[in-house]
C-alpha cells in the first residue's frame, strides 16, 4: 500500500473541526493510541527509516513502513504493510521472540474524518496539535485549502522525528512520548515544530 499525506501544525483545532463538518467530513470517531515502535539490537530500521509498529486503539495493528523512492518535498511517500492483529500483547511477544524490542512508546489522541477519497485525522500529541491529511497529489492540497491550511506550512516529517528535536532541544530525561512525561514540560515547543515547515524561515 503507497500512503501519501502531509501534517500541519494547528493552533486552533476547533476551528479546523468545524470547517471540517461545514465541508461535509464525516468523523469516523475518536481513538486514543497507544504505539509501540520497535527495532533490533544495533537499530537498524531506524538506521534505515523503516518503521516497525504495534498499535492498540478500538483494534489493534501491526504496521511495517519504509520510504517511497518517489518521495519528494510536496508530499510523505511511503509504503506500508499493515495487518489486524487480534490480541496486541501476544503479537507483542512474538515480535520479542523473533530479536526485536520495544524501543519507543508513543500516544496519541486521535479523530478521523472522511472527506471523500481523503482522510483528514485531528491528532493530539503530548506537545501539540496537527492535522495529518491522507489521500493523493491531487485531493491533498485541495482539501488543506477548503481547511484554510496554507500549503507552505506542510510538515513531511513523522511524529517520532519532531519529537527527537524537541527532546535533544530541551534535554528531555526520557524517549517515550507519553501525555505523563509531558506534564513537567513547560517550555513553548511551537517554533521548535516550525523548523520542520517545508518553507520555513527557520
Amino acid at each position: 500500500m503507497l500512503e501519501t499525506e502531509v501534517k500541519f501544525q494547528l493552533t486552533d483545532p476547533e476551528t479546523i473541526r468545524r470547517r471540517l463538518r461545514q465541508a461535509g467530513a464525516v468523523s469516523a470517531g475518536k481513538d486514543f493510541e497507544t504505539n509501540y515502535r520497535y527495532d533490533d539490537g544495533n537499530n537498524r530500521l531506524l538506521a534505515a527509516q523503516h518503521l516497525l509498529r504495534l498499535r492498540r486503539d478500538h483494534r489493534s495493528r501491526l504496521t511495517f513502513k519504509q520510504p517511497h523512492p518517489s518521495e519528494g518535498r510536496q508530499f510523505k511517500i511511503h509504503d506500508e504493510l499493515e495487518i489486524e492483529v487480534s490480541d496486541f500483547d501476544t503479537t507483542h511477544q512474538i515480535l520479542e521472540a523473533l530479536g526485536f524490542h520495544r524501543v519507543q512508546i508513543y500516544e496519541k489522541h486521535r479523530e478521523t474524518f472522511k472527506m471523500g477519497p481523503t482522510e483528514i485525522c485531528l491528532d493530539q500529541l503530548p506537545y501539540g496539535h496537527f492535522a495529518e491529511i491522507e489521500g493523493t497529489p491531487d485531493t491533498i492540497p485541495t482539501v488543506a485549502d477548503r481547511l484554510g491550511l496554507e500549503w507552505h506550512r506542510r510538515i513531511l516529517a513523522n511524529y517520532l522525528q519532531i519529537f527527537e528535536t524537541i527532546r535533544q532541544s530541551l534535554k528531555l530525561p526520557f524517549t517515550d512520548v507519553t501525555f505523563a512525561h509531558f506534564q513537567t514540560v513547560q517550555a513553548d515547543v511551537a517554533p521548535m515544530i516550525q523548523q520542520f515547515e517545508a518553507e520555513s524561515p527557520l
